[in-house]
């Protein structure tokens, strides 16, 4: 999760600077011959001072990220439940299971000075990006705040569906298609809005099952049914395969959802998809009796797809320094994050590697029950 902050440091007048200030204007009065060249070299030194005051406020093309707060998804945030249920009873639950976020300084959300950048690189708790390696060149800090909106719903939807799969709770899953950009393998033959049926005849519930089908065929042409405004269409799409290896249809999917209660997630200047895998387990203990944590401060991060597998985030060591920070002594981070965790976990946070909500789920509940959890899979250099 990502927060955007400005953040402007204070600055104090240099030790002794008060006293030379008086010095200075008490000179002319003594009486004295003024030696000039003491003046110039006054003049050159204070012309320094003000250049190498002006270099270190100047804005660089870096991006800042440091810990940012925790929000318990089992508690409340201003006043109201961050997780709340209508239409199947709830048990509320003890403990935490932490999402944690980032606060991120430079690019649209404000420029980083020398001096900020210098200091974040000297800590051990900060980091610090080149711009583009960061944000999208050009974006703005509208269109940032709208994209880490958007991946936001979209990881709350995704945890609703990933803990009603965990907890064997059946919902309605389709695939719609979002967009066919023009000139793709698809031009011509799906439309948007089109919701996919089958791929060769497998049920097209999930992204997956689409992956998996064009891959098997290696490229050759495959049979696509769609529904389209309640009519059946079928196309012959022959998949485009990609830079990185992969075979596509060549349109935009999103996951439609039909659930058989309501969950609303309310937690505010919070953006970004990384809380999915913390949200599912707190949906999970929500919906379930007892307490999943046994009342154990846990923590997390990692995105989360409707079949329940972590993916990746940025910031991890940031996250991971505001946990502990929080109060958390367990810490679930996606395995594909390892290399940025080893060498960098804070003191009394044992960090535990998932690759999926169950993975979690066990390490949680492993946690809870006081049994040891030195076994629990962990991060290791290669």
């Amino acid at each position: 999760m990502t927060i955007t902050q400005g953040e402007q440091p204070a600055s104090e007048p240099a030790a002794g600077q008060s006293r030379g200030r008086r010095a200075l204007l008490a000179g002319p009065r003594s009486g004295r011959k003024r030696d000039k060249r003491s003046s110039a070299m006054l003049v050159s030194g204070l012309l320094a001072l003000g250049l190498g005051v002006t270099a270190l406020t100047l804005p660089v093309p870096y991006v800042v990220e440091s810990p940012g707060p925790t929000f318990n998804t089992l508690g409340t945030d201003n006043g109201k439940p961050v997780i709340s249920v209508t239409g199947h009873e709830a048990f509320p639950a003890k403990g935490n299971l932490d999402l944690t976020t980032v606060y991120v300084d430079g690019g649209p959300n404000g420029p980083v000075t020398v001096m900020e950048a210098f200091t974040a690189w000297l800590s051990g708790a900060k980091a610090v990006y080149p711009e583009e390696l960061v944000f999208p060149t050009g974006v703005t800090k509208e269109q940032s705040q709208q994209e880490s909106a958007v991946a936001m719903t979209t990881s709350q939807e995704n945890a609703v569906a990933a803990a009603l799969k965990e907890l064997g709770i059946p919902f309605e899953q389709k695939m719609q298609i979002a967009g066919v950009p023009e000139g793709s393998a698809s031009t011509g033959k799906l439309q948007e809005n089109d919701v996919l049926v089958s791929v060769n005849g497998k049920p097209a519930t999930a992204l997956s099952v689409v992956q998996d089908e064009l891959a098997a065929g290696n490229g050759s042409p495959v049979e696509v049914v769609a529904d389209r405004d309640g009519s059946k269409v079928t196309a012959s799409v022959t998949p485009t395969k990609t830079a990185a290896g992969r075979f596509i249809l060549g349109v935009m999917l999103q996951y439609q959802f039909k659930f058989p209660f309501d969950v609303k997630i309310s937690l505010e200047k919070v953006g970004g998809p990384s809380a999915g895998m913390m949200f599912a387990l707190g949906i999970a203990d929500t919906v379930t009796p007892g307490d999943l944590t046994g009342g154990k401060h846990v923590a997390g991060t990692g995105t989360i797809t409707p079949d329940g597998a972590v993916g990746p985030i940025g910031g991890i060591s940031q996250k991971m320094h505001g946990a502990r920070s929080g109060g958390a002594t367990l810490f679930l981070a996606p395995a594909a994050n390892c290399d940025d965790v080893v060498g960098h976990i804070p003191d009394g946070l044992q960090v535990v590697r998932v690759e999926n909500l169950a993975d979690a789920r066990k390490a949680v509940e492993l946690a809870a029950s006081g049994a040891d959890t030195s076994g629990l899979p962990a991060c290791s250099s290669h």
